[in-house]
């Protein structure tokens, strides 16, 4: 499950008159428009349960149709950049692609309910093969770039992918040499006929650049479809049901091996939708959003690519894989208005030597994977502090994990969530779905939060990050706040590392501010008298990196193996 913080640089510069935008159904004034949704202004909320109502209602449709019905109202405006591989596509030009590329995928032999893998960075035949697979029914298996051998045969396997899509490499990754290891009957294979003792249900490899033996090529895919398959897919939407499976994500497995979560049309276009009008994708003009996170990620394929096809406003991918230069040159060079991105993506941009130089006078917001979210016209604090109010349609309740009682307004317990962005399940494992969603459809995201008498939510930290030091609980994002508050620390991470005596011991992980100088002592110095002592870092180390997930996020569970090998604890 994760969550979306609005943090507004400016408000929207509009004139002191009406004017109109792109959208021409909609009218200007200042900062307030039709459909700009309000922060609560009553304190309503009694109990630590919290109910998103809404006068919209849930909309029934799948992605084709969400992608089609933007494509005719708007087909001229832009729909993607990819500016390394300098391509650019208006709506009436990406619909075009999809349509055909669906064709194509049905005219090779994949059919609705079939599942097919996109294996590779954020280049324009992910988001293609994203729309390509819904309008034909096909399930998208988004998997991670960095998986290697034995990560990517569970994958596929575990989902028994037909078919799979991706370059023949990129950076470290050689992604065809991993097939041919995983499937050498390929070499001898005709493209299509792929039968593999290893992976028997994959059926044909894809490859978006450069030919290989056994393999079809992007171009293939393309060119497959003639008018019978095209009347296929148009005989097809009538078909298709919004309740349907979709897209498959897996989790990152830090817990054991990944799961599949299962979601469908209805999950995914109504979560898009409500993101977009929560944020005010449908009054503020001329929205292009800067997206450095990737598309495997729900952040990409979903606030990303689905936002864009909702809402109808422009994605600019400014490199296939996290360049912090790259999108501050995307921010100036396109005019971006928002910008996607993690805490750590933020603070890298922060912290890149030749930041001044650069104009970011465009941009009016950003945010970072949802069923909590803010305002754009909540306070400072509100932005900073919390990550905002439930969602619409969705309901929300902070339990004690140990009862599941629900406990006393502003009192911290687990997060639980319901509602139709909950999944359907994970794939073929009705056992751990059981593990993470009760009988009556609350989701355990794991998640320690509180709410507060306006339904706004404060995130604590995670149960599994927990540190207990001779009993004490402490969630690392208290200290970690704190801690950015002292001048000389860009970045800092909290794990515990083993102790035999207090079972664990609190380490501070810092990275500092260029050309700063720090020892351990100072650290601890700020902190007495200003936290409790039990929450002073036993250690204090400094650091020039964190293991990050290809998403940007910490692994901690990395960091902590790192610090105690280091600690000798």
């Amino acid at each position: 499950m994760s969550y979306i913080i609005l943090r507004l640089f400016k408000c929207a510069k509009a004139p002191h008159t009406p004017w109109r935008s792109q959208r021409p159904s909609l009218q200007f004034i200042g900062c307030r428009a039709l459909h700009v949704d309000s922060p609560p202004s009553v304190p309503e909320v009694t109990t630590s349960y919290v109910h998103g109502t809404s006068s919209r209602s849930l909309l029934s449709q799948t992605i084709g149709q969400t992608l089609q019905n933007t494509a005719e109202r708007w087909p001229d405006h832009e729909a993607v950049v990819f500016l390394q591989d300098g391509i650019r596509k208006t709506f009436a030009q990406f619909q075009q692609d999809v349509d055909q590329a669906a064709a194509g995928l049905l005219a090779l032999g994949l059919k609705r309910g079939d599942r097919l893998g996109m294996w590779g960075p954020n280049i324009y035949e992910w988001i293609l093969v994203q729309f390509a697979t819904a309008k034909a029914g096909i399930l998208l298996v988004s998997v991670n770039p960095a998986y290697q051998l034995q990560e990517l045969e569970f994958a596929l396997r575990k989902v028994q992918c037909k078919a799979i899509v991706c370059p023949t490499k990129f950076k470290t990754q050689n992604y065809c040499d991993m097939l041919r290891q995983l499937c050498p009957e390929v070499e001898t294979a005709t493209p299509g006929g792929l039968k593999s003792a290893r992976l028997p249900d994959l059926r044909m490899v894809i490859v978006t650049d450069s030919r290989q033996t056994g393999m079809f090529h992007m171009d293939d895919v393309m060119q497959a479809a003639d008018s019978h398959h095209r009347q296929e897919l148009d005989s097809l939407q009538k078909k298709l049901s919004f309740d349907d499976p979709i897209n498959i994500l897996f989790t990152s497995g830090t817990t054991g091996s990944p799961k599949g979560t299962t979601l469908s049309h209805h999950n995914l276009v109504n979560n898009a939708y409500f993101i977009g009008m929560r944020i005010g994708y449908a009054w503020r003009p001329q929205v292009r959003a800067c997206v450095p996170v990737p598309l495997y990620h729900c952040f990409g394929s979903v606030v990303g690519a689905l936002n864009m096809a909702q809402h109808g406003i422009t994605l600019v991918f400014p490199s296939t894989a996290y360049d912090g230069r790259a999108n501050l040159e995307a921010i100036q060079k396109e005019r971006c208005t928002i910008f996607y991105g993690t805490p750590t993506m933020y603070i890298d941009m922060l912290g890149q030597p030749e930041l001044n130089k650069y104009d970011l006078s465009s941009l009016e917001a950003e945010n970072s994977p949802l069923t909590f979210l803010g305002y754009p016209l909540d306070n400072l604090e509100k932005k900073t502090k919390t990550v905002g109010c439930i969602m619409n349609h969705t309901e929300a309740k902070v339990v004690d994990p140990s009862t599941g009682q629900i406990v006393p307004l502003g009192t911290s317990g687990e997060l639980m969530i319901r509602g139709y962005c909950v999944m359907q399940e994970y794939w073929n494992d009705p056992d751990k779905t059981l593990e993470c969603i009760s009988k009556d459809r609350w989701y355990k995201t794991g998640d320690i939060a509180r709410l507060d008498k306006y339904g706004y939510c404060r995130i604590e930290g995670r149960i599994k990050d927990m540190i207990i030091r001779g009993g004490e609980n402490m969630y690392p994002a208290e200290i970690e706040q704190f801690l950015h508050t002292y001048p000389k620390v860009h970045d800092v991470q909290m794990v515990g590392v083993r102790d035999e005596r207090m079972g664990e011991e609190l380490c501070a992980c810092i990275k500092l501010k260029e050309g700063q100088d720090c020892t351990a002592e100072e650290i601890k110095a700020y902190c007495k008298g200003q936290i409790a002592h039990f929450k002073i870092p036993r250690y204090v180390t400094f650091v020039q990196d964190y293991p990050l997930t290809i998403s940007g996020k910490v692994q901690k569970h990395k960091l902590r193996a790192e610090m105690e090998k280091s600690l000798g604890v």
